[in-house]
């Protein structure tokens, strides 16, 4: 779907420098706000499968808790 909006046209330049910062075109940036607006963005969805497959191969964390020092140890 194409769409067609306005916006002033330094809006415009300094939101074309940022998404250039990201490494992204305008267009692509506002695609991703729009996907993240709608909720279906592709992080969310990745967050969505990673949790359904913990839950389905039975993974149980039984009390543990994240300890950074321990991490470091490793």
């Amino acid at each position: 779907m194409n769409i067609t909006l306005s916006v002033d046209e330094k809006v415009a330049q300094k939101a074309r420098e940022a998404a250039q910062k990201m490494g992204k075109s305008l267009n692509q940036a506002v695609r991703d706000y729009l996907e993240q607006l709608a909720g279906t963005s592709k992080r969310q969805k990745q967050w969505a499968q990673y949790l359904a497959r913990c839950e389905a191969s039975g993974a149980k964390l039984n009390g543990w808790k994240f300890n950074r020092d321990e991490a470091n140890q490793r």
